[in-house]
């Protein structure tokens, strides 16, 4: 003797649960399907025309088929329209390509190139360089420690020489290299 089992999974329940629904299909298709067609149900009638037939038959008018429309076809050209708008845009783009190609290059001559690079400094200058910051804060315009010490490169170089040599002495001498670690 077989005992049902119950399914697992969530959908296997619902699906042995669901009542078994036969296909409804018109007895009109099952006679067509034996080759006996009634004289009432003709099979090539669908239901849309079998209500059209209805409609037209309670209005008084005769009972025609739908026709279906078919879109229009575009008239055909020398031509093809879109190759042509191709080509314009193409010429449009490698025009705009070479634009921003020169501009690109023009750009890029102006951006100098950067140089990172690091060195010792005694805590007093720095003190200076802070203090020069907020100084720059306070005049409106602030700036980076990168940026005082290429303007104080600037005013160096617009220096005449003798001013710029005792510019350099009065600047004492340091070790160079990393501080020892206190």
């Amino acid at each position: 003797m077989a005992t049902a089992t119950t399914p697992k999974t969530p959908r296997a329940r619902l699906a042995a649960a669901a009542p078994q629904v036969q296909p409804l299909v018109k007895p009109s298709a099952k006679l067509a399907d034996k080759g006996i067609v009634p004289p009432e149900a003709p099979a090539s009638k669908t239901p849309v025309a079998e209500a059209a037939a209805a409609v037209g038959k309670a209005l008084g008018k005769a009972a025609r088929p739908a026709k279906a429309v078919k879109p229009a076809k575009a008239a055909k050209t020398g031509k093809p329209a879109k190759a042509e708008k191709t080509e314009k845009t193409q010429k449009l783009e490698k025009t705009a390509k070479a634009d921003r190609a020169e501009k690109d290059k023009v750009e890029k001559s102006k951006k100098p190139k950067l140089v990172r690079d690091s060195f010792t400094i005694p805590k007093d200058e720095y003190a200076v360089l802070e203090a020069l910051k907020a100084r720059a804060v306070q005049a409106g315009a602030p700036a980076k420690k990168s940026e005082l010490l290429r303007a104080g490169i600037a005013a160096l170089a617009a220096m005449p020489e003798a001013a710029f040599v005792a510019a350099l002495a009065a600047v004492p001498a340091i070790k160079t290299g990393r501080p020892a670690k206190a």
